[in-house]
């Protein structure tokens, strides 16, 4: 299986491609698709959208994982990370691409074995487990975090570990 994953935000978009299974994944790309702050929202949302088709037609991935919208007290930045999430769900659809959602505690949980680690934990283990040469930015581990935690659901002796939820 091949998967596409990704942790939206307007500004630092982490993705990930691996390739594998649970017990195997490897790593075909990673980064961070950074959107300036001069640029509006709506330019940022379709840099994002334009950015993801082309990785898309690149790797042409079987699945998306996307990290799952998180409760925020701010309504702004729940609008905001709202907007960032559709982007990658419409660059997703046109890509005829389904696309399965993670609670960012699950996905902390299956990667480092706890649901309240921070980013560098996050970043740290995905680099272990993956035998990385270098630690990837926080965006991209996470996103590679994302990709790691849906090749688990898909795994009989795993899945348990991970809700997932088709969007």
């Amino acid at each position: 299986m091949r998967v596409l994953a990704i942790d939206p935000a307007v500004r630092n978009t982490g993705y990930a491609v691996l390739e594998g299974s649970a017990r195997q994944p490897v790593v075909l790309e990673y980064d961070v698709i950074r959107m300036p702050d001069s640029l509006v929202q709506s330019a940022a949302l379709a840099g994002i959208r334009t950015h993801l088709a082309e990785v898309i037609a690149r790797h042409r991935p079987d699945e998306v994982a996307v990290e799952g919208i998180i409760y925020v007290q701010s309504h702004r930045t729940a609008i905001t990370m709202g907007a960032a999430h559709a982007a990658v769900l419409i660059a997703a659809a046109d890509g005829g691409l389904p696309v399965y959602e993670y609670p960012p505690k699950k996905v902390k949980s299956a990667v480092v074995g706890r649901g309240n680690a921070d980013k560098s934990q996050v970043a740290f283990m995905v680099r272990a487990l993956l035998g990385l040469a270098e630690t990837p930015p926080p965006d991209a581990a996470d996103a590679i975090a994302i990709a790691i935690a849906h090749l688990q659901s898909s795994d009989p002796l795993k899945a348990s570990l991970v809700d997932r939820r088709r969007v």
